[in-house]
């Protein structure tokens, strides 16, 4: 029988065999690239917004972007899947704790956002707190943002307006004495009076905030001044020459409170209080 309409009406039989679009569990540092728009990055985080979870997705350069979850919107070594976010089962026993060593709160939804922040210097200062610090730092309400650097931290305490209902907290890189970030401290808390805190670890970088123990190295190594810091690391320990790679490592190596050094330790929870205050 001819067909008028110049096709073949059984070719795309629904009744025939349908493709099978596999559904794998979005683990920390799993690499994948949406399918739409083609960003490829390993997963460091999630988000939730109006639309229901996205997952945060973090490339080679460190440059971080949000994706909404769906049927077949990424690919995995090439192959499309469908992410979901890891469940993890209820347990009995001891009080359960969190990567900070709090007591996990059950069942507790994230309060919505204070007027107050946390500040810190670059994305890989975020990612680190948000993995030990992130569970508390949501029943709290409590956001992190990164800035980029602390130049120009007085044009932006400036611009934000704290209050005493409206704090904001800072964690500075390399806050030594004599130090330009120390001085940049300074003059900020001293036009802001109890509004504004600036604390600071002693570390050339948040990398030397993980014990080497955590990154199994003997120790972090010394680099020469003038020479790139974590280029040198990397060099150094036989790492290669990608700096993210090398992040997503030492992230990786941190489950607890436990793989960071004191002096981050004690700063982090000091902010924490200071902008949770009732």
């Amino acid at each position: 029988m001819s067909d008028r309409y110049g096709r073949d009406v059984l070719a795309n039989d629904p009744r025939g065999p349908k493709r099978t679009i596999p559904t794998v569990v979005a683990e920390p540092d799993l690499v994948v690239e949406c399918a739409a728009s083609g960003w490829c990055g390993a997963v460091v985080g999630w988000d939730r917004g109006a639309s229901g979870w996205a997952v945060i997705l973090e490339d080679r350069l460190g440059r971080r972007r949000p994706f909404d979850l769906g049927p077949a919107a990424f690919l995995l070594e090439g192959k499309t899947v469908t992410l979901v976010r890891p469940v993890r089962p209820p347990t009995t026993g001891p009080p359960v704790r969190t990567a900070s060593g709090s007591v996990a709160v059950s069942q507790h939804r994230a309060r919505v956002a204070r007027g107050s922040r946390i500040w810190v210097e670059g994305s890989q200062d975020a990612a680190l707190i948000e993995k030990v610090w992130g569970d508390d730092l949501r029943v709290e309400g409590v956001v992190v943002e990164h800035l980029g650097g602390i130049d120009d931290l007085l044009d932006r305490v400036r611009e934000f307006e704290p209050d005493p209902g409206h704090r904001v907290g800072v964690l500075v890189d390399h806050l030594v004495e004599r130090s330009k970030e120390t001085r940049i401290a300074e003059s900020v808390m001293a036009a802001y009076g109890g509004d504004v805190l600036v604390l600071g670890h002693p570390y050339i970088d948040v990398w030397q905030a993980v014990r080497p123990s955590a990154v199994r190295i003997p120790s972090w190594p010394v680099i020469p001044k003038g020479q790139p810091w974590k280029e040198g690391v990397c060099a150094a320990l036989g790492w290669g020459t990608d700096t993210g790679v090398a992040w997503r490592r030492i992230l990786s190596s941190v489950s607890t409170y436990a793989d960071l050094e004191p002096a981050l330790l004690g700063r982090v929870e000091e902010l924490i209080d200071f902008v949770t205050v009732h």
